[in-house]
């Protein structure tokens, strides 16, 4: 048994606490009975580097999908090849303005405590460039994760490799095999990069990048295939980093294949929230699990937590817990 499932034993009895060590052994009890999970991922937990945990989560078989905001699906690249030459500033709540501008001045670009080098991006922004432009020429379309698979899987960067491989969760996708959604991709640097190649004629036209209803589709088409005629295995489960769109996207494929296309299919069959925002007036980020309940997400019975607290701390706990290290 490993220690931090041992520790979580002991002292994890009560309150957030609780919600954390319950909604670990639900997960497990849901991979144990032959279910699949999808992760979504909000924020910037790929700069948090949640995926030294994640990547092992993926190759264990323990994540079986991933949808992700924009800036997750690139920073963990961003971290794989510029991981040395980060800069963390403990400091950070107390940066003056001029502070800020002395680390725009350097192309230190910062997210909370850690500063992304820019020409990092600049470096993926020329493979990406070409690949696109590729694209345009033969008439391809693929996803924004397919084009960065293909990067990481030709190999080309790996000598500019700083971060651990093994710590990549792009990387670890790629080697399963899972799905990657990138909602809202657009809102991303390198999202922006693409409109800005187009604008300026690097790249032809915009329609090698399939678009988010596209993903969408291709979401709903991967659900079906995890539950049809699998009724004594559980239905996919969902465990949520944060809120937004990475989550409220993927969530939205049983209704609307339910509501929209008026076809039988089972709600998600285990929901977990870890999010530290405050339940609002109309927010998604904040709501509470049964709230999904009227939108045709998750029924009444499905297994469902919600966890008040900080997702960089609680997810690696709850991924520790069920790789039992």
């Amino acid at each position: 048994m490993g220690s931090i499932r041992e520790f979580m034993e002991k002292h994890y009895l009560h309150f957030n606490a609780r919600e954390t060590l319950d909604a670990a052994r639900a997960y497990e009890r849901h991979l144990d009975s032959g279910g699949k999970m999808l992760v979504s991922l909000a924020g910037a937990m790929s700069t948090g580097e949640l995926g030294i945990s994640l990547s092992q989560m993926i190759r264990a078989d323990k994540v079986h999908a991933i949808s992700c905001t924009g800036a997750n699906l690139e920073e963990d690249v961003f971290n794989l090849l510029g991981h040395a030459e980060y800069e963390v500033i403990p400091n950070w709540r107390a940066l003056s303005a001029a502070e800020e501008l002395a680390l725009y001045e350097r192309g230190m670009n910062r997210v909370t405590d850690t500063c992304i080098p820019e020409d990092i991006m600049r470096h993926l922004e020329s493979a990406l460039v070409s690949r696109w432009k590729e694209a345009c020429e033969q008439g391809a379309r693929k996803f924004a994760s397919e084009y960065l698979f293909d990067i990481l899987g030709s190999g080309e960067l790996e000598e500019h490799y700083q971060g651990r491989p093994e710590h990549a969760w792009l990387l670890a996708a790629l080697e399963k095999g899972i799905p990657v959604y990138s909602p809202g991709w657009e809102d991303s640097t390198t999202g922006n990069m693409f409109a800005a190649a187009v604008l300026t004629g690097r790249v032809p036209h915009h329609q090698c990048c399939r678009t988010g209803t596209e993903q969408f589709a291709h979401l709903i088409e991967w659900y079906l295939a995890q539950t049809d005629g699998l009724s004594d295995t559980p239905s996919v489960g969902f465990f949520q980093i944060g809120g937004g769109i990475a989550g409220d996207f993927a969530i939205c494929a049983v209704p609307s294949i339910i509501q929209d296309m008026q076809r039988e299919v089972p709600f998600w069959g285990y929901f977990c929230q870890i999010s530290d925002a405050e339940v609002s007036y109309g927010g998604y980020s904040g709501a509470v699990p049964n709230e999904k309940i009227t939108w045709g997400k998750l029924a009444v019975d499905t297994p469902k937590f919600l966890i008040k607290s900080d997702a960089t701390i609680v997810t690696p706990l709850i991924f520790g817990y069920l790789l039992n290290e």
